[in-house]
């Protein structure tokens, strides 16, 4: 009841109101909520909203299948590559933040009435493009952040370690519990997560499908960060944000030379990784926004880096 009540105030922009008018007010969340699942279009089940203001520089991927509790069906997969693909080569973004829009839930992981009705060849050929997905999530070139707000679990959790960090909110229920349904994790869980947290701790929680909160999560390394839910049910969303504050203002250029060293340097051993490092790092010394950086600091003023 506590979490229909969450899922409400979040529609619904709730305040308190009096017993006399509850009942309305109840219907009219309802409908409203009804109104949005029945007559979504599939071109509307996923978002790229790009924040301006002092948030220049930072956009919002935003899962919005509200029927199925962004179940990753055939839709919103190529939705989401398509997404990606939109951005991996605009300089103007910073930080992309992954979020839900669906209250109580980040993603409930694949669509398995949708899977139900595929063959066997039908199922290899769409785990294979959900693993794709989150690939092509990945390898974006900037700071990726999941806001985990309510439950990421098999698939969801797989979108997740996608990203280079991720904030979950205290009502977040995390998990690869693929084996409990007699498969594995397809979508990149079985790799992602033991170079998230290590081999060991990844199999206890594969080979057992525990599921998480998101403190629980945090104490294990599975997220950066954990905060305690809101009325609205988007405290993690709002701690991701203020995490891609703090990136922001610092060199874009220097953000994704950053990304590809770690990200290469991490899969080889230390010397080949310190090639790699000094092979990014030699491409941001011919760049202007070195040159304003040591600039900004000689005048104690703050830098205005602009990408090149």
């Amino acid at each position: 009841m506590a979490a229909f009540r969450t899922g409400l105030r979040h529609l619904s922009g709730y305040r308190p109101f009096s017993p006399r008018s509850a009942d309305r007010h109840l219907q009219t969340a309802c409908r409203k909520f009804c109104s949005q699942s029945q007559q979504q279009s599939p071109e509307d089940e996923f978002h790229v909203n790009r924040l301006d203001g002092d948030r220049k520089g930072i956009v919002v991927f935003s899962m919005r299948r509200f029927k199925s509790k962004n179940a990753m069906g055939k839709n919103i997969i190529q939705r989401f590559i398509d997404s990606c693909q939109e951005v991996k080569h605009d300089r103007s973004i910073s930080v992309i933040i992954l979020r839900s829009e669906v209250p109580n839930v980040f993603c409930a992981g694949a669509d398995l009435k949708e899977r139900a009705e595929m063959s066997n060849e039908e199922v290899s050929a769409f785990v294979q493009k959900l693993r794709w997905s989150v690939t092509e999530l990945a390898n974006l070139p900037v700071p990726t952040i999941a806001a985990i707000d309510g439950f990421a679990l098999g698939g969801g959790l797989e979108i997740s370690l996608g990203c280079d960090m991720r904030v979950a909110a205290s009502n977040a229920k995390i998990g690869l519990i693929e084996t409990s349904l007699a498969i594995i994790p397809g979508a990149g869980g079985t790799q992602r997560l033991p170079r998230v947290i290590g081999p060991s701790l990844a199999k206890e929680l594969i080979f057992t499908a525990r599921r998480l909160d998101g403190f629980q999560a945090r104490d294990l390394g599975v997220v950066n960060h954990a905060v305690q839910q809101n009325d609205n049910g988007d405290a993690a969303y709002h701690r991701a944000l203020e995490l891609a504050e703090e990136i922001l203002p610092n060199g874009p250029i220097a953000l994704r030379m950053a990304k590809l060293a770690v990200n290469r340097g991490i899969e080889v051993e230390l010397d080949s990784g310190l090639k790699y490092e000094e092979a990014f790092y030699a491409q941001i010394i011919p760049t202007k926004d070195r040159i304003e950086g040591l600039k900004a600091f000689k005048e104690k003023r703050r830098p205005v880096y602009k990408g090149h």
